[in-house]
């Protein structure tokens, strides 16, 4: 079981390389020479737009999701929340701060492809090592740019989520790729971003069991700069482990994918809620614990997936402006007050965006109080999970 160090972490917006577990190689500042080889995007609804490859120039089937995120090219990136996923990035210009390492979410990039309006050739910033186009090269990700994310993020609007074909060969019949398209789901994507061993990043203060189902850095990052011991498991940790630890608090990450999929790890949430240790989830986790205790989620039609999304406070009344990343949401009607009440709300659409647990130390949220990328408008929610210990003292 490893140990790692953040006391050389500056803060959350300038996370240090100190936090990973494997100090990625120095690389040199170069020019990211954008190559000049077609490339089409093709929908499953046969709409297909017509571009230029970046990155790897293999074939990739896989969903077609949004950001709307005007900065944070790379926390989106490296995100695994986007695992089985290709990301179009909605603000026309990507990559013209490079590559900063210090800021990755994860040890490597998780979407399935890469698709930009305009790519920067050629990086603006003191701290950039590489490019975008070399990042996306070095980790065999196809990506493409010079086309209509306009057009494109309205058309997933419109008809919502589809899934689509990166490539650089013309087609001059769809039949046989679509059907690929239509055959694709994503799957098993949870034990693709997990940590595989269990780990900690030492603290002298509360010690907190952190579930990893795809978990951001930053997650992690904010409880140990608040002074706690951070213990990160691996996503099927069974629940009586983690309780054998005498854990003060247990956090549940966010992650990818269908929450429905992971029927194993809900039965051990259920055994985690049935304990008194306090509980604190975000995304992924929030869904979970709301499947372990009877409730039903469903998918959404394009997702809410950017840095600019306001959610309401029901108690305070108060909206904050999060970073969200997620496909499903807790559905509503399968609440009952006896198990938990509504904390938050969504004020574009008026979906679930947290959950208060009725007689239980236990408060779970859709959104990103860890933000990278995003507002830190909710990082206050950490100090919240850090009280909740303190009173189950």
């Amino acid at each position: 079981m490893g140990r790692i160090s953040l006391t050389d972490r500056p803060s959350a917006a300038g996370r240090k390389s100190a936090f990973r577990q494997q100090r990625a190689p120095h690389y040199k500042k170069k020019k990211g020479k954008v190559p000049h080889m077609k490339a089409y995007l093709i929908l499953e609804d046969g709409t297909v737009f017509t571009g230029t490859s970046i990155g790897s120039q293999r074939e990739v089937v896989s969903e077609i999701v949004f950001n709307t995120s005007m900065t944070g090219y790379l926390e989106v990136l490296t995100d695994p929340s986007y695992a089985g996923q290709a990301v179009v990035m909605t603000y026309p210009l990507i990559g013209n701060y490079g590559i900063c390492r210090e800021d990755m979410e994860s040890e490597r990039p998780w979407p399935d492809g890469y698709i930009v309006r305009e790519l920067s050739r050629i990086p603006s910033n003191f701290r950039s090592e590489d490019t975008i186009q070399n990042f996306l090269k070095e980790h065999d990700i196809p990506g493409i740019c010079g086309i209509d994310t306009r057009a494109l993020t309205k058309l997933l609007r419109e008809k919502g989520t589809m899934n689509g074909m990166i490539t650089t060969k013309e087609y001059a019949d769809l039949k046989e790729p679509i059907s690929r398209m239509k055959a694709y789901s994503v799957k098993g994507v949870v034990d693709k971003t997990t940590t595989k061993e269990k780990y900690v990043l030492p603290g002298t203060g509360k010690k907190v069991a952190l579930m990893d189902y795809g978990a951001k850095r930053n997650i992690a990052c904010s409880l140990n700069e608040r002074g706690c011991q951070v213990t990160v498991y691996p996503a099927h940790t069974p629940a009586k482990e983690v309780l054998a630890d005498n854990p003060d608090g247990i956090m549940l990450s966010n992650g990818p994918g269908d929450p429905k999929e992971n029927t194993a790890i809900i039965e051990e949430i259920k055994e985690l809620y049935a304990s008194d240790v306090p509980i604190f989830a975000i995304c992924l986790g929030h869904q979970l614990m709301a499947l372990a205790n009877g409730m039903d989620t469903y998918k959404l039609k394009y997702g809410h997936r950017g840095g600019n999304h306001p959610v309401k406070d029901l108690e305070t009344g108060r909206v904050y402006i999060s970073s969200q990343n997620h496909g499903y949401v807790v559905d509503m009607d399968t609440v009952k007050p006896e198990v938990a009440e509504p904390a938050f709300v969504n004020v574009n659409d008026g979906t679930n965006e947290g959950l208060k647990y009725t007689g239980k130390n236990i408060f779970t949220v859709q959104y990103h109080p860890e933000a990278c990328p995003g507002p830190l408008d909710s990082g206050y929610l950490f100090d919240r999970f850090l009280k909740m210990m303190e009173v189950n003292d």
